[in-house]
């Protein structure tokens, strides 16, 4: 065999079984052999090898004797098998159309940062895959998602800190327009609606808060540790919603019309929808005004009813009522069709 195609082969069972070890688990020397249709003594030259590269991997001898590559060295290079590329190409299409509202123009956000790691993922795929994975964003478009771009510093920042449970302070300015300086032990980054938050322990105000990422400003680490405390609820998203909810109203409706067609008319909304028949489903919403909801359940063109609360259903009759004397008397709204 020629010595180019010698390479050429040991580099690609070298890749091959980093492939397999960045699976995350320990596999057996008799799964590996069989993967790469290799021997045990040229898999474990192969071990060596990529040792030698800098690449921690355990290995356990004996009956039970398995490999298994630790943490902390699964890169360079990332090694991606085709399904694991194309996701990863979606994702980054997705995150690059949710660009800045028009109210910003940040530059290093997170969407222009998805776009360029698209362009590069592009730039390192293998050629059969980059001429699929090309065809598939060709084949498909994202609808831009405006909303706020975030720095992606303040990511970093605040990334460390939650790892190493460090305090940090920020200039924040809040939902009524009001300034202040933070000083907060964070405890989880959150996307909820399209925005990102840090839920946070409020050192100030001895309480739970949850804060935008993009009315934050200027993230700085303190260096002084705290100890991790536990959430008053299962998990931070449910702490941020709570939060998010506090100054909200809670809405039930029933909806005589199936829940796939209900949810496209409530998207990127905080809404639970639950199917309650073949043709019913029941909302439970949590809003700042009924007259947003009243027009998104006119667009479903299907009957509801307003289970509470009484004043919200009071409310919507009203405002029906006004709707039907604004027409005009010759518009003979109960007049039977002419044939």
């Amino acid at each position: 065999m020629h010595q180019t195609e010698i390479v050429a082969d040991v580099t690609e069972r070298l890749l091959a079984l980093l492939s397999l070890l960045q699976s995350g688990r320990a596999m057996t020397g008799r799964e590996l052999t069989d993967r790469l249709g290799a021997s045990a003594r040229t898999l474990r030259r192969d071990v060596a090898r990529l040792r030698s590269y800098g690449y921690s991997i355990e290995t356990r001898t004996g009956i039970d004797g398995c490999y298994r590559l630790l943490d902390g060295h699964a890169m360079p290079p990332l090694l991606l098998d085709d399904d694991e590329a194309l996701a990863t190409a979606l994702a980054l299409a997705s995150l690059a159309a949710t660009g800045p509202d028009a109210a910003s123009n940040l530059n290093g956000g997170l969407d222009q940062a998805a776009d360029r790691a698209l362009a590069k993922l592009d730039l390192v795929t293998p050629a059969p895959l980059r001429r699929r994975t090309a065809a598939l964003r060709a084949s498909l478009e994202a609808s831009p998602q405006l909303a706020p771009s975030v720095d992606i510093d303040h990511f970093l920042t605040l990334t460390d800190a939650i790892g190493v449970l460090e305090i940090v302070t920020f200039a924040y300015i809040d939902s009524h327009g009001v300034a202040s300086m933070r000083r907060v032990e964070p405890h989880h980054q959150v996307h909820h609606q399209l925005r990102w938050y840090l839920v946070a322990w409020d050192l100030e105000r001895a309480d739970w808060r949850s804060f935008r990422l993009d009315k934050m400003t200027d993230p700085q680490r303190t260096g002084h540790t705290f100890h991790r405390r536990q959430l008053p609820t299962d998990t931070a998203v449910d702490l941020l919603r709570s939060g998010i909810r506090r100054n909200q109203q809670r809405v039930r409706v029933t909806v005589e019309a199936p829940p796939e067609d209900v949810v496209a008319a409530l998207s990127y909304r905080d809404v639970e929808i639950k199917a309650v028949g073949d043709n019913r489903t029941a909302l439970s919403l949590w809003i700042d005004n009924w007259q947003w909801l009243v027009l998104l359940l006119a667009q479903l063109d299907a009957p509801f009813t307003i289970e509470s609360p009484t004043d919200f259903a009071t409310e919507c009759r009203d405002f029906g009522q006004r709707l039907i004397e604004s027409a005009a008397p010759d518009c003979a709204l109960n007049a039977p069709h002419s044939s």
